[in-house]
C-alpha cells in the first residue's frame, strides 16, 4: 500500500514543473490583463482629447494609432530582440515602458507631449504579446491551448474593468491625474512580476508545431481573417463613446458602456470551448460574424437602455472570433511558434491601427453612421475567408491525429 501510494504521488521534480507552469501562466495574464487594460481604456479619453486638442474624427484616430500603430509594427522586431531575453525581462521591461509612456501623457507637455507617451507606450506593449504568448506556449507545450484561453481571458477582464474604472474616475478628476494613476498601476505591476515571471527562459515541454506545409498557406488567412476581425472591432470602439453621447449617455455613462462591452468579450472567452464543440471552427466563426453585423447595426437604431442590454451579447460575439483565431495560431504556423505569434499580432494590430483612420475619414467626409455600418460589413467579409480556411483547419487535424497514432 506504502509503495503504490508513493508511485501515485507527485515527484519533485513534477511538482516544480507545475508550479513554475502556474507562476508563468499567472504572471503572463496579469500582464495581458494590464496591457489590454492599459489599451481599451484610452477609449475613454477619446472625447476629452477631441474637446481638448480640437481634433477631427480622423484626427483623433490618427492619434490612437500613435500608441496601436506602434504597438504593431514592433511586434516582430520585439520578439526577434528579447528572444535571448528571460521572461521576467521581456514582461517587466514591457510594463515599465508602457507606464513611463503614460506618464509622459500625464504630465504638462501639451499636445506633443500626449503623441511622444503614446509612442513609448506603444513600444512597452509590443514587446508583452509575443513574448507572454511564448511563455505560456514554452510552458505547456502540447496542452498549451487551454492556457492560452486563460491568457487570452485575463486580456479581457483587464479590457472590462480598467477602462470602466478610468471613466468613472474622469468626471471627478482631471484626465491627467488619471493618467498618472494609471502609470502608478504599471509600476506596482511591475514589482509583482518579480516572484512570478520565470528568471530564465522556460522549455518544459516541445513547442507546438504545425506539420510542414499545412501552417503557411492556413496561417496567411488566418492573420487576414484575424485583422478584418480587429477592423470591426476597433471600428465600432471608436464610436461608441459618440454613440452613447449621442443617446444621451455621459462620461459615466460611456465607462458603463465599455464596461458591458468588455465583460461580455471575457463571457465570450468562456463560452469558446462550449460554441466549438458544438459548430466546430468555421461554423462557430461565421455565427458569431453573422450575429456581430446585425447586433453592430441595431445598436445604432435603439435607444440608450436597450444599447446597454444589447452591448454584453455583442461583446460575446466580437470576442468569440478573436479567442478561436487566437488559439488557432500554434496549429498553423509553420514551426517559429513565437514568430507566427509575432507576425499574427503585427496584422490584427496593425489593422486596429489603420482601421480605425478609415472609419474616421470616413465619417468625417459622411456621417458618423455610416461609419459603423462600414464596420459591421467588414464582419460580413470574414464569412467567405473562414470557408477558404477551412480545408487548412482540416489538414491541420488530419496531421495532428498521425502524429498521435505514430
Amino acid at each position: 500500500m506504502r509503495t503504490a501510494y508513493c508511485e501515485d504521488r507527485p515527484t519533485t521534480t513534477e511538482r516544480n514543473r507545475r508550479t513554475l507552469q502556474r507562476r508563468s501562466l499567472v504572471g503572463a495574464s496579469l500582464t495581458h490583463a494590464l496591457h489590454d487594460g492599459y489599451t481599451d481604456a484610452l477609449y475613454a479619453f477619446l472625447p476629452i482629447w477631441q474637446a481638448h486638442f480640437t481634433l477631427s474624427y480622423a484626427a483623433l484616430a490618427v492619434v490612437r494609432a500613435l500608441y496601436y500603430g506602434t504597438m504593431g509594427v514592433l511586434q516582430v522586431p520585439a520578439d526577434h530582440a528579447l528572444r535571448s531575453a528571460s521572461p521576467r525581462t521581456a514582461l517587466i521591461l514591457s510594463t515599465i515602458l508602457a507606464a513611463a509612456g503614460l506618464a509622459i501623457m500625464a504630465l504638462p507637455f501639451g499636445f506633443t507631449g500626449l503623441c511622444v507617451g503614446l509612442v513609448v507606450a506603444g513600444i512597452g506593449s509590443s514587446i508583452q504579446h509575443p513574448r507572454g504568448s511564448m511563455l505560456v506556449t514554452d510552458s505547456f507545450g502540447k496542452a498549451a491551448r487551454g492556457p492560452l484561453g486563460i491568457y487570452n481571458f485575463a486580456g479581457d477582464l483587464g479590457k472590462a474593468v480598467l477602462p470602466a474604472l478610468v471613466a468613472l474616475l474622469l468626471p471627478i478628476r482631471p484626465w491627467r491625474p488619471v493618467l498618472g494613476m494609471m502609470a502608478a498601476l504599471g509600476i506596482a505591476m511591475s514589482i509583482a512580476l518579480i516572484p512570478l515571471a520565470p528568471a530564465a527562459r522556460v522549455n518544459i515541454n516541445a513547442t507546438v508545431k504545425a506539420a510542414a506545409g499545412h501552417g503557411r498557406g492556413g496561417f496567411g488567412i488566418l492573420t487576414a481573417i484575424g485583422a478584418l476581425d480587429t477592423a470591426t472591432r476597433m471600428g465600432y470602439l471608436l464610436f461608441l463613446p459618440f454613440l452613447v453621447h449621442g443617446q444621451g449617455g455621459g462620461s459615466p455613462t460611456v465607462g458603463i458602456a465599455l464596461a458591458l462591452l468588455f465583460i461580455g468579450g471575457a463571457l465570450g472567452k468562456a463560452t469558446c470551448g462550449w460554441l466549438g464543440e458544438r459548430l466546430g471552427v468555421v461554423g462557430s466563426v461565421m455565427v458569431t460574424e453573422v450575429a456581430t453585423a446585425m447586433l453592430i447595426v441595431t445598436t445604432l437604431f435603439t435607444p440608450l437602455t436597450t444599447t446597454l442590454m444589447l452591448l454584453p451579447l455583442l461583446g460575446i460575439v466580437l470576442n468569440r472570433t478573436s479567442s478561436v483565431l487566437y488559439g488557432t495560431v500554434p496549429e498553423l504556423s509553420d514551426g517559429d511558434t513565437g514568430r507566427a505569434f509575432a507576425i499574427f499580432y503585427t496584422s490584427v494590430i496593425g489593422s486596429g491601427g489603420i482601421a480605425p483612420i478609415l472609419y474616421g475619414m470616413l465619417a468625417d467626409h459622411s456621417s458618423r453612421t455610416i461609419a459603423v455600418l462600414a464596420s459591421a460589413a467588414t464582419a460580413a467579409l470574414i464569412i467567405p475567408l473562414v470557408l477558404v480556411l477551412r480545408p487548412h483547419l482540416r489538414a491541420s487535424s488530419a496531421a495532428d491525429s498521425g502524429e498521435s497514432s505514430a
